[in-house]
């Protein structure tokens, strides 16, 4: 079995760090809703570690344990041993593709990216009645979930970039397709080419993106580091727009959702706090915060994959919302921000938007900002 798993085989030591102390049960929002050991960690290095030592064959039960993860990354936080579970889960996902083992979701996703540029299969795509591929000190990155799901949030954080005067252009961009990497295939070297090449020409210094994803796929993969060798700066509007005071503020009792990708793996907390305590000095954490908050469940691609446990994982996460009382739930993600949407029932009678959607509601309130009409 070992040579058959080689990814998952250089990984083994970690995998026998784990001292099946639980410490992750807690932390796993997946094990919250479902109580089934195997998809907690613990059950997953459990099980790796049978594989590896071959006393367990892969089998439609394992693709249902090792893909039905989000990655958020809250095992490994907690994590007395310091298990690295997100990155031995994307090990061993590769090594199962690779054997031709894979759930059919995500191997259409695969294809889906090889004949489109994004991952819902739509080749028209969204100006939002911007510039497109002009020379600006700023490209703002959309995104998939935000182009194609969430153009809302895209539009709101569009007019405020219009509101402060930022010299922003967007481009014709394809998926940054780091999501690939997650469910076991490889990134698409047309779309990232393509990405690089528009955002060079635009002549911008900074990408700025609304996708804790995209961002941290521009920073982290070896596959953009010509951004990175040519000194281009990528931030999370987020990080931007903390820099601002928007002289607005409301009575309203405001929470705010930690998205994994920009808390847990990007270490940004603080900076969407700073601008929602100008606006909304009434606010209140949920009982999961920071660190420890909670995932939505949109990540890994369980939101396609289990689509149930998807948005059982996001009612969870409401409920800590609703048990506090607040008039509004902020989160700085497109995909957190659909998936929270659609799981939200109907006594729940809080808002939710993303940070940008909010400042633009309460802008336009005081009549300072007009939304943009798109052509």
């Amino acid at each position: 079995m070992v040579e058959k798993l080689p990814r998952s085989s250089k990984l083994y030591d970690q995998i026998l760090r784990c001292n099946h102390c639980g410490f992750c049960q807690g932390a796993c929002p997946l094990f919250k809703v479902t109580r089934r050991n195997a998809l907690n960690a613990r059950g997953k290095m459990i099980l790796l570690q049978d594989m590896l030592d071959g006393r367990q064959e892969v089998c439609n039960g394992l693709i249902e344990t090792l893909f039905q993860c989000t990655l958020c990354g809250g095992c490994e936080n907690q994590c007395p041993a310091g298990v690295n579970v997100p990155e031995i889960v994307k090990a061993v996902r590769r090594d199962m593709v690779d054997i031709g083992t894979c759930h059919p979701i995500f191997e259409n996703m695969n294809q889906i990216l090889d004949e489109h540029a994004n991952i819902y299969s739509i080749d028209e795509r969204e100006t939002f009645g911007r510039k497109v591929n002009a020379k600006a000190d700023f490209v703002y990155f959309v995104g998939c979930v935000g182009q194609y799901r969430e153009e809302e949030a895209v539009e709101a954080t569009l007019d405020i970039l219009d509101y402060l005067d930022v010299d922003y252009t967007l481009i014709e961009e394809g998926c940054c397709s780091g999501v690939l990497e997650d469910v076991g295939f490889s990134m698409h070297d047309n779309l990232v080419q393509r990405n690089l090449s528009l955002i060079r020409d635009t002549g911008a210094r900074t990408i700025i993106t609304g996708c804790p994803y995209c961002m941290r796929t521009f920073k982290n993969k070896e596959q953009y580091k010509p951004l990175r060798d040519a000194g281009i700066e990528v931030m999370h509007v987020s990080q931007f727009f903390k820099h601002f005071d928007f002289k607005i503020e409301t009575d309203l009792k405001v929470t705010y959702h930690d998205p994994c990708d920009l808390g847990r793996h990007c270490g940004i907390y603080e900076e969407p706090r700073q601008t929602i305590r100008k606006i909304a000095p009434n606010f209140a954490e949920m009982l999961n915060h920071h660190a420890e908050a909670l995932c939505c469940g949109a990540g890994g691609g369980v939101r396609g994959a289990y689509a149930q446990n998807s948005v059982a994982m996001a009612r969870y996460r409401l409920q800590q919302a609703e048990n506090i009382g607040v008039d509004v739930l902020l989160t700085e993600c497109n995909s957190c921000v659909h998936n929270l949407s659609n799981a939200k029932v109907r006594r729940q009678k809080f808002e939710i938007y993303t940070t940008s959607q909010f400042v633009r509601l309460l802008l336009e309130a005081d009549g300072l900002v007009i939304s943009h009409e798109t052509s």
